[in-house]
């Protein structure tokens, strides 16, 4: 099978995260499920990780202005083209992402291994990232929305 990490995470999202269950199985049965399933080792392990330190994720010790803006450093420019950077800053002017939840999905996707980020993976990052945050419910559901939509109309 030939997937990467976005495809554990998807799985994982799909069958836990997006479903209101009331017992999520532990790691070790997860990693079974995910290794069952067709997923390898490597990328199950990076997903976890990934996973971990986004739980992990502390909020900034800044506190952006009203009137700020965010400038991409090379690397961030590298590895996010021009049409996902537009994608960040259009979900925070939609105040979909606010400064700290922007921040975590851009130290999200610099984390991927993956050279670039594509637009469609952005996108997964961001829902991840927002369910991970307390009270982001009508953010997450416009997410899930920009995701699970047949066409990109919403956003031209």
């Amino acid at each position: 099978m030939n997937e990467d990490i976005f495809d554990v995470l998807i799985y994982l999202f799909e069958n836990y995260m997006d479903n209101e269950i009331d017992i999520i199985p532990d790691t070790e049965m997860l990693q079974t499920e995910l290794k069952a399933a067709g997923f390898n080792s490597r990328n199950i392990s990076l997903a976890f990780e990934w996973l971990d330190t986004l739980a992990l994720q502390e909020e900034p010790e800044f506190k952006a202005a009203a009137h700020s803006f965010r400038i991409f450093c090379a690397q961030e420019c590298k590895k996010l083209d021009m049409e996902c950077r537009d994608f960040i800053l259009f979900l925070e002017g939609m105040n979909i992402l606010n400064p700290v939840s922007r921040e975590l999905v851009i130290d999200r996707a610099m984390a991927i291994e993956n050279i670039t980020i594509s637009i469609e993976e952005l996108k997964w990052i961001t829902l991840m990232v927002l369910l991970s945050q307390p009270d982001e419910e009508l953010a997450i559901a416009h997410m899930e929305n920009l995701i699970y939509q047949e066409t990109t109309a919403f956003l031209n």
